[in-house]
């Protein structure tokens, strides 16, 4: 796994060098940014009883449900009853969303096994729940090690490729829980995850594209996903994205972006997707946090390269450039000098000859 460069600035809980590489893992509990994967948000239980529903309410509300809990994990194991299964993972799912004392205690009661079985059903449903109970009891950072011990990594991918939107949408989530334990990126990598997460960024609705956005940025921090990213086409929408500034996922493609550049396929994907013009119209036009994305990213192809030097400077870059210079963040008037530096080089034809794209 790379290791990436010192310290300078941070954002969506990730700190980042001074070529805009990030440096340090997602803190599960601190950033704001992973607000949209903290629990579910689809419906609750409208299948549920009223009888039951009014026992689980109690039941949520009680200070000890330790005896609703273990029953609860006994009828996930009946597999004779998939309506027994359907509320049990419904109920556990309610108990681990609204009380976060109920995630280690309903982990510990052994509830995990039975629910990795559960995201395995050919019941579109069921495994929909299964996914979903998972996601909520991945928010304790206790549960992260035993839910993938527990073999719940490939069963969470196979619902990324097969299960219904909120079942994509929460494997996406639990998959981003489980990565922020650096030994599972590559473990999530590896199963097949990054090219579905791709796919639901491209095809997902808007709650789907903002959740693999963010799980893709996670496990990105690993240079072989980075790699896989790239195989897998994530730079077009990334690009996409970034053009469409009501699109409201500038900022969060802009910092995968940053990541994926890390690595020369990276940066090649990027600048074949049209990402050059593409930074430039941020660097002129977008939000001074998008400005200085820009530029970090722009700064990362040509330290790099002389060809890309050229192709920036081709575009008109040094007028908005020397711009940000003037009248940006403290950051971005650093990273708009070094990039104006750079691009008043002298570019000799053996250089570029010579240049790693």
């Amino acid at each position: 796994m790379e290791v990436e460069s010192p310290a300078a600035f941070t954002y969506m809980g990730r700190t980042f060098g001074d070529r805009g590489h990030s440096i340090k893992a997602v803190d599960a509990s601190s950033s704001s940014a992973f607000s949209d994967c903290d629990s579910d948000r689809s419906g609750e239980f409208p299948s549920a009883s009223s009888n039951s529903s009014r026992q689980l309410w109690l039941s949520c509300a009680a200070d000890n449900p330790d005896d609703l809990i273990h029953r609860l994990i006994s009828d996930l194991d009946d597999s004779s009853s998939a309506e027994k299964q359907k509320q049990a993972a419904m109920e556990i799912r309610l108990l681990a969303k609204n009380k976060p004392e109920n995630r280690l205690k309903i982990a510990r009661g052994g509830a995990i096994q039975p629910l990795v079985v559960l995201i395995s059903s050919p019941d579109p449903q069921l495994q929909e729940y299964g996914v979903t109970a998972i996601l909520n009891l991945s928010l304790c950072d206790e549960n992260k090690e035993p839910i993938a011990s527990s073999g719940a990594i490939k069963p969470l991918v196979r619902a990324l490729k097969t299960g219904t939107p909120t079942a994509k949408e929460n494997a996406a989530c639990a998959l981003l829980r489980l990565s922020q334990l650096e030994d599972h990126k590559v473990l999530i990598g590896r199963s097949g995850a990054i090219p579905l997460l791709v796919e639901l960024l491209e095809t997902g609705g808007i709650r789907g594209k903002k959740d693999a956005s963010t799980a893709l940025y996670s496990l990105c921090s690993a240079r072989e996903n980075k790699i896989r990213a790239v195989q897998a086409g994530i730079m077009k929408p990334l690009v996409e994205f970034m053009a469409d500034l009501g699109s409201n996922m500038v900022d969060k493609s802009a910092c995968v972006v940053s990541l994926v550049a890390g690595v020369a396929e990276g940066r090649a994907a990027l600048v074949e997707e049209g990402g050059i013009p593409v930074l430039l119209e941020l660097v002129e036009i977008g939000t001074q946090r998008q400005k200085e994305f820009a530029a970090a990213i722009l700064l990362q192809l040509c330290e790099e390269s002389v060809v890309h030097r050229t192709m920036v400077a081709r575009e008109g870059a040094i007028p908005p450039l020397v711009a940000l210079s003037q009248s940006g963040t403290s950051r971005a008037k650093i990273k708009a000098e070094a990039l104006i530096k750079l691009l008043r080089q002298p570019r000799s034809g053996n250089a570029a000859s010579r240049d790693n794209i």
